[in-house]
Protein backbone atom coordinates (compact mmCIF):
# COMPACT_ATOMS: atom_id res chain seq x y z
CA UNK A 1 0.00 0.00 0.00
CA UNK A 2 2.71 2.55 1.11
CA UNK A 3 4.05 1.61 -3.03
CA UNK A 4 1.31 2.33 -4.44
CA UNK A 5 1.01 5.64 -2.71
CA UNK A 6 4.40 6.56 -3.24
CA UNK A 7 3.87 5.86 -7.02
CA UNK A 8 0.53 7.70 -7.18
CA UNK A 9 2.20 10.87 -5.83
CA UNK A 10 5.17 9.94 -8.39
CA UNK A 11 2.96 9.82 -10.63
CA UNK A 12 0.79 13.41 -10.08
CA UNK A 13 4.37 15.34 -9.43
CA UNK A 14 4.81 13.86 -13.07
CA UNK A 15 1.94 15.69 -14.06
CA UNK A 16 2.43 18.71 -12.63
CA UNK A 17 6.08 18.68 -13.89
CA UNK A 18 4.89 18.13 -17.31
CA UNK A 19 1.96 20.64 -16.98
CA UNK A 20 3.11 23.65 -15.71
CA UNK A 21 7.03 23.15 -15.36
CA UNK A 22 7.84 22.38 -19.07
CA UNK A 23 5.54 25.29 -20.29
CA UNK A 24 6.94 27.68 -17.79
CA UNK A 25 10.74 27.14 -17.82
CA UNK A 26 10.35 29.10 -20.88
CA UNK A 27 7.76 31.81 -20.06
CA UNK A 28 7.83 35.32 -21.75
CA UNK A 29 8.25 36.92 -18.22
CA UNK A 30 11.82 36.47 -16.81
CA UNK A 31 10.60 36.48 -12.98
CA UNK A 32 8.60 33.37 -13.92
CA UNK A 33 11.49 31.29 -15.93
CA UNK A 34 13.63 32.14 -13.02
CA UNK A 35 11.23 31.20 -10.53
CA UNK A 36 11.22 27.67 -12.17
CA UNK A 37 14.67 27.20 -12.33
CA UNK A 38 14.77 27.95 -8.62
CA UNK A 39 12.28 25.49 -7.31
CA UNK A 40 13.71 22.85 -9.25
CA UNK A 41 17.02 23.03 -8.01
CA UNK A 42 15.26 23.19 -4.22
CA UNK A 43 13.47 19.89 -5.61
CA UNK A 44 16.67 18.13 -6.86
CA UNK A 45 18.13 19.17 -3.56
CA UNK A 46 14.98 17.71 -1.24
CA UNK A 47 14.19 14.58 -3.37
CA UNK A 48 17.23 13.92 -4.82
CA UNK A 49 16.22 9.82 -5.23
CA UNK A 50 12.96 11.69 -8.12
CA UNK A 51 14.72 14.62 -9.41
CA UNK A 52 18.18 14.57 -9.41
CA UNK A 53 18.95 12.73 -12.44
CA UNK A 54 19.58 14.17 -16.34
CA UNK A 55 15.90 14.00 -17.51
CA UNK A 56 15.04 16.99 -14.98
CA UNK A 57 19.05 18.28 -14.93
CA UNK A 58 19.20 19.14 -18.39
CA UNK A 59 15.99 21.91 -18.20
CA UNK A 60 19.15 24.04 -15.74
CA UNK A 61 21.84 23.37 -18.32
CA UNK A 62 19.21 24.61 -21.36
CA UNK A 63 18.40 27.69 -19.09
CA UNK A 64 22.10 28.64 -18.76
CA UNK A 65 21.91 29.90 -22.30
CA UNK A 66 19.14 32.46 -21.14
CA UNK A 67 19.12 36.17 -22.22
CA UNK A 68 17.96 37.52 -19.04
CA UNK A 69 21.06 37.53 -16.52
CA UNK A 70 18.72 37.02 -13.31
CA UNK A 71 17.34 33.70 -14.69
CA UNK A 72 21.53 32.75 -15.59
CA UNK A 73 22.43 33.36 -12.15
CA UNK A 74 19.16 31.23 -10.21
CA UNK A 75 21.31 28.95 -12.88
CA UNK A 76 24.03 28.84 -11.15
CA UNK A 77 22.91 28.87 -7.53
CA UNK A 78 20.27 26.16 -7.82
CA UNK A 79 23.35 24.12 -9.19
CA UNK A 80 25.82 25.72 -6.23
CA UNK A 81 23.25 23.81 -3.62
CA UNK A 82 24.12 20.45 -5.29
CA UNK A 83 27.55 20.63 -5.98
CA UNK A 84 27.92 21.52 -2.42
CA UNK A 85 26.33 18.56 -1.25
CA UNK A 86 29.44 15.98 -2.09
CA UNK A 87 26.90 13.06 -1.62
CA UNK A 88 25.36 14.15 -4.69
CA UNK A 89 28.65 14.44 -6.92
CA UNK A 90 27.89 11.13 -8.86
CA UNK A 91 24.67 12.41 -9.93
CA UNK A 92 26.36 15.13 -11.32
CA UNK A 93 28.84 13.74 -13.37
CA UNK A 94 27.18 13.25 -17.22
CA UNK A 95 25.94 16.90 -16.01
CA UNK A 96 29.00 18.81 -15.51
CA UNK A 97 30.97 17.16 -18.77
CA UNK A 98 28.21 17.61 -20.74
CA UNK A 99 27.83 21.53 -19.73
CA UNK A 100 30.96 22.45 -18.37
CA UNK A 101 31.87 24.54 -20.82
CA UNK A 102 28.71 26.59 -20.51
CA UNK A 103 29.90 27.54 -17.00
CA UNK A 104 33.27 28.06 -17.74
CA UNK A 105 32.38 30.69 -20.69
CA UNK A 106 30.03 32.44 -17.90
CA UNK A 107 32.65 33.44 -16.01
CA UNK A 108 33.21 36.15 -18.40
CA UNK A 109 29.91 36.88 -18.43
CA UNK A 110 28.46 40.33 -19.12
CA UNK A 111 26.59 40.43 -16.23
CA UNK A 112 29.06 40.56 -13.05
CA UNK A 113 26.55 38.72 -10.13
CA UNK A 114 26.70 35.98 -13.01
CA UNK A 115 30.42 35.74 -13.36
CA UNK A 116 31.30 35.86 -10.21
CA UNK A 117 28.73 32.75 -9.46
CA UNK A 118 30.15 30.85 -12.47
CA UNK A 119 33.55 31.39 -10.30
CA UNK A 120 32.15 30.22 -7.41
CA UNK A 121 30.39 27.12 -8.79
CA UNK A 122 33.01 25.92 -10.43
CA UNK A 123 36.02 26.17 -7.23
CA UNK A 124 32.97 23.96 -5.89
CA UNK A 125 33.30 21.37 -9.49
CA UNK A 126 36.66 21.69 -8.29
CA UNK A 127 36.56 20.54 -4.57
CA UNK A 128 34.18 17.52 -5.72
CA UNK A 129 36.48 16.55 -8.50
CA UNK A 130 40.24 17.51 -9.16
CA UNK A 131 40.07 16.03 -13.00
CA UNK A 132 37.26 17.59 -14.29
CA UNK A 133 38.79 20.70 -15.19
CA UNK A 134 41.34 20.94 -18.06
CA UNK A 135 44.28 23.04 -17.87
CA UNK A 136 43.02 25.16 -20.34
CA UNK A 137 39.62 25.58 -18.42
CA UNK A 138 41.37 26.68 -14.74
CA UNK A 139 43.59 29.34 -16.83
CA UNK A 140 40.43 30.89 -17.99
CA UNK A 141 39.84 31.15 -14.44
CA UNK A 142 43.40 31.96 -13.36
CA UNK A 143 43.46 35.39 -15.79
CA UNK A 144 40.67 36.97 -13.74
CA UNK A 145 42.36 37.66 -10.59
CA UNK A 146 43.51 40.64 -12.53
CA UNK A 147 39.61 41.74 -13.43
CA UNK A 148 39.04 45.56 -12.73
CA UNK A 149 36.02 44.36 -10.89
CA UNK A 150 36.64 42.85 -7.20
CA UNK A 151 34.01 40.48 -6.86
CA UNK A 152 34.88 38.82 -10.09
CA UNK A 153 38.90 39.00 -8.79
CA UNK A 154 38.47 37.62 -5.61
CA UNK A 155 35.83 34.76 -6.44
CA UNK A 156 38.84 33.89 -9.08
CA UNK A 157 41.42 34.32 -6.26
CA UNK A 158 39.87 31.47 -4.48
CA UNK A 159 39.41 29.53 -6.70
CA UNK A 160 43.53 29.30 -7.67
CA UNK A 161 44.20 29.46 -4.17
CA UNK A 162 41.95 26.06 -3.84
CA UNK A 163 43.52 24.49 -7.28
CA UNK A 164 47.69 25.76 -6.74
CA UNK A 165 47.92 26.44 -2.52
CA UNK A 166 45.62 24.72 -0.49
CA UNK A 167 46.97 21.18 -1.25
CA UNK A 168 49.54 20.25 1.45
CA UNK A 169 52.21 17.46 1.17
CA UNK A 170 51.79 15.30 4.46
CA UNK A 171 55.56 15.49 4.77
CA UNK A 172 54.46 19.10 5.77
CA UNK A 173 53.28 18.34 8.91
CA UNK A 174 56.36 17.92 10.52
CA UNK A 175 57.86 21.69 9.73
CA UNK A 176 54.59 23.61 10.74
CA UNK A 177 56.03 25.02 13.37
CA UNK A 178 59.40 25.84 11.31
CA UNK A 179 59.60 29.32 10.12
CA UNK A 180 61.37 31.37 7.34
CA UNK A 181 62.64 29.70 4.46
CA UNK A 182 62.26 25.90 5.84
CA UNK A 183 58.28 27.06 6.46
CA UNK A 184 55.67 24.94 4.65
CA UNK A 185 54.98 28.39 3.28
CA UNK A 186 58.01 29.09 1.31
CA UNK A 187 57.14 26.95 -1.39
CA UNK A 188 53.71 28.61 -1.93
CA UNK A 189 55.10 31.58 -1.72
CA UNK A 190 57.61 30.78 -4.50
CA UNK A 191 54.37 29.26 -6.47
CA UNK A 192 52.89 32.75 -6.33
CA UNK A 193 56.13 34.46 -7.58
CA UNK A 194 56.22 31.39 -10.35
CA UNK A 195 52.49 32.11 -11.18
CA UNK A 196 52.93 36.14 -11.18
CA UNK A 197 55.67 35.63 -14.03
CA UNK A 198 53.80 33.01 -16.06
CA UNK A 199 50.66 35.51 -16.65
CA UNK A 200 52.79 38.48 -17.66
CA UNK A 201 51.09 40.89 -16.22
CA UNK A 202 53.95 42.33 -14.10
CA UNK A 203 52.93 45.74 -13.68
CA UNK A 204 49.85 44.50 -11.76
CA UNK A 205 51.02 42.58 -8.53
CA UNK A 206 48.55 44.85 -6.78
CA UNK A 207 45.73 43.35 -8.56
CA UNK A 208 47.00 40.07 -7.46
CA UNK A 209 47.79 40.68 -4.53
CA UNK A 210 44.28 42.06 -3.69
CA UNK A 211 42.22 39.18 -5.05
CA UNK A 212 44.09 36.60 -2.80
CA UNK A 213 43.76 38.78 0.11
CA UNK A 214 40.79 37.48 1.87
CA UNK A 215 41.48 33.82 1.29
CA UNK A 216 45.53 33.54 2.09
CA UNK A 217 45.77 35.92 4.00
CA UNK A 218 48.51 34.42 6.39
CA UNK A 219 50.61 33.25 3.14
CA UNK A 220 50.63 36.97 1.85
CA UNK A 221 51.63 38.33 5.71
CA UNK A 222 54.24 36.22 6.17
CA UNK A 223 57.32 38.81 5.27
CA UNK A 224 59.07 36.70 7.91
CA UNK A 225 59.41 33.83 5.10
CA UNK A 226 59.63 36.16 2.01
CA UNK A 227 62.47 38.06 4.03
CA UNK A 228 64.66 34.74 4.22
CA UNK A 229 63.91 33.48 0.65
CA UNK A 230 65.56 36.80 -0.48
CA UNK A 231 68.62 37.04 2.05
CA UNK A 232 69.64 33.78 3.08
CA UNK A 233 71.23 30.94 1.07
CA UNK A 234 69.22 28.05 -0.52
CA UNK A 235 69.01 25.14 1.07
CA UNK A 236 70.91 21.90 -0.10
CA UNK A 237 69.40 20.67 -3.30
CA UNK A 238 67.43 23.78 -3.51
CA UNK A 239 66.89 25.91 -6.92
CA UNK A 240 67.68 29.36 -6.12
CA UNK A 241 65.45 32.55 -6.92
CA UNK A 242 67.27 34.20 -10.25
CA UNK A 243 67.21 38.11 -10.66
CA UNK A 244 63.56 38.19 -12.42
CA UNK A 245 61.94 36.09 -9.71
CA UNK A 246 63.36 37.46 -6.86
CA UNK A 247 62.63 41.11 -7.99
CA UNK A 248 59.05 40.03 -8.83
CA UNK A 249 58.83 38.81 -4.81
CA UNK A 250 60.03 41.91 -3.86
CA UNK A 251 57.36 43.14 -5.88
CA UNK A 252 54.73 41.22 -4.70
CA UNK A 253 56.00 42.15 -1.08
CA UNK A 254 55.55 45.53 -1.40
CA UNK A 255 52.23 45.49 -2.43
CA UNK A 256 51.30 43.25 0.50
CA UNK A 257 52.94 45.70 3.11
CA UNK A 258 50.88 48.10 1.16
CA UNK A 259 47.74 46.25 1.35
CA UNK A 260 48.02 45.89 4.89
CA UNK A 261 48.73 48.97 5.98
CA UNK A 262 46.34 51.12 3.55
CA UNK A 263 43.50 47.85 3.84
CA UNK A 264 41.58 49.14 -0.08
CA UNK A 265 41.77 47.45 -3.20
CA UNK A 266 44.10 49.42 -5.76
CA UNK A 267 43.63 52.28 -7.71
CA UNK A 268 41.58 51.07 -10.67
CA UNK A 269 39.54 48.25 -9.41
CA UNK A 270 35.82 48.83 -8.03
CA UNK A 271 32.86 46.95 -7.07
CA UNK A 272 30.65 48.92 -10.17
CA UNK A 273 27.80 47.16 -11.42
CA UNK A 274 29.84 47.57 -15.39
CA UNK A 275 33.05 48.82 -16.14
CA UNK A 276 33.37 50.34 -19.63
CA UNK A 277 35.78 48.53 -21.80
Amino acid sequence: QLQENQDEIENMMNAIFKGVFVHRYRDAIAEIRAICIEEIGIWMKMYSDAFLNDSYLKYVGWTMHDKQGEVRLKCLTALQGLYYNKELNSKLELFTSRFKDRIVSMTLDKEYDVAVQAIKLLTLVLQSSEEVLTAEDCENVYHLVYSAHRPVAVAAGEFLYKKLFSRRDPEDDGILKRRGRQSPNANLVKTLVFFFLESELHEHAAYLVDSMWDCATDLLKDWECMNSLLLEEPLNGEEPLTDRQESALIEIMLCTIRQAAECHPPVGRGTGKRVGS
